[in-house]
């Protein structure tokens, strides 16, 4: 995994309109799970990340460039 690849990912989340100039680092991290291929993203940041449009949103974006699509829960959905 490059961070030229994860900087690219991200900022397509960002285009799509996804998250907000201001989230790029909640951004980030969901490109860089996303190129690692996590299976699961837990968070507590239910704004920006553990939020169904929000995962909706970064999946289709993951599938269109060739990604698989990454699961997004908090906490208390894990344990």
């Amino acid at each position: 995994m490059s961070s030229y690849e994860s900087e690219k990912l991200r900022d397509v989340y960002i285009k799509n309109g996804f998250v907000g100039q201001n989230q790029k680092d909640d951004a980030h991290h969901v490109a860089i799970a996303t190129i690692a291929d996590t299976d699961l993203i837990v968070s507590w940041n239910f704004k920006h990340l553990v939020h169904i449009e929000k995962i909706r949103g970064f999946n289709a974006v993951n599938i269109r460039e060739g990604y698989k699509t990454v699961d997004i829960r908090s906490p208390e959905e894990v344990i």
